[in-house]
């Protein structure tokens, strides 16, 4: 009886671990969108088996909340921490510090920026409503902070909370993104140096715009 030939098998599976699928799939999210992006693109990307994410994650919506938890609890927790009442210093220094932390969490992660963005831009409603519950909830601390300010006589009784804060926040993202590139490029500036120069730059700036007396001088802000 002739003997069976074994038949070619293809490559073995290559296991990666979640991290590398959650890598993986900001990278496929950033570049197509959460709605357009396919499970098959994401594990080409990360090198592995499409069943092995679904061993892990259960859909696309499962693992853009997991991007979101590696990055933003931790922002969540320092705000909080910032916003704590008891804190005595003047606001400048505080609002020095929420652009610290907003630098410090988020500054190495300029894709997750970017999805975010997008996603707030194009994204389904329940994307909408993860993203207003995860990203969006941080600035209520920064709120609180400004609320703060108002009630010391440090800042004007008139500003809009949220949109203040919006405009804080939105504006350090901003530099976060461009100024290192527009710092090597037109500003013969390192890019950790832009970055500082710009950060600075910015609270001097907004905050003479939201400041009860806006002539008197800032303290001075700590080096990063």
């Amino acid at each position: 009886m002739p003997q069976s030939v074994p038949r070619p098998r293809g490559p073995k599976p290559h296991r990666v671990a979640p991290d590398q699928i959650l890598d993986a799939a900001q990278a496929v999210f950033t570049r197509e969108g959460l709605r357009a992006a396919s499970l098959r693109a994401i594990a080409r990307q990360a090198g592995c088996d499409p069943a092995l994410i679904y061993y892990h994650f259960d859909s696309k919506e499962a693992m853009f909340t997991a991007l979101l938890d590696r990055r933003i609890p931790p922002l969540v927790e320092d705000l909080q921490r910032l916003a704590d009442p008891a804190d005595a210093r003047p606001m400048p220094l505080r609002l020095w510090d929420v652009l610290g932390i907003y630098q410090r969490r988020l500054g190495g992660d300029a894709g997750l920026r970017s999805l975010i963005r997008g996603e707030i831009v194009k994204g389904a409603e329940g994307i909408h409503a993860l993203i207003q519950e995860k990203v969006l909830g941080a600035g209520a601390y920064v709120r609180a902070l400004l609320q703060q300010g108002v009630a010391r006589g440090e800042i004007r009784p008139d500003i809009h909370p949220l949109l203040t804060t919006f405009f804080l926040v939105r504006l350090q993202l901003e530099i976060l993104d461009l100024l290192p590139v527009v710092g090597a490029h037109v500003m013969g500036l390192a890019p950790e140096v832009a970055v500082a120069e710009g950060e600075r730059a910015w609270l001097q700036l907004f905050w003479r715009g939201i400041a009860a007396d806006p002539f008197a001088p800032l303290p001075p802000l700590p080096a990063r």
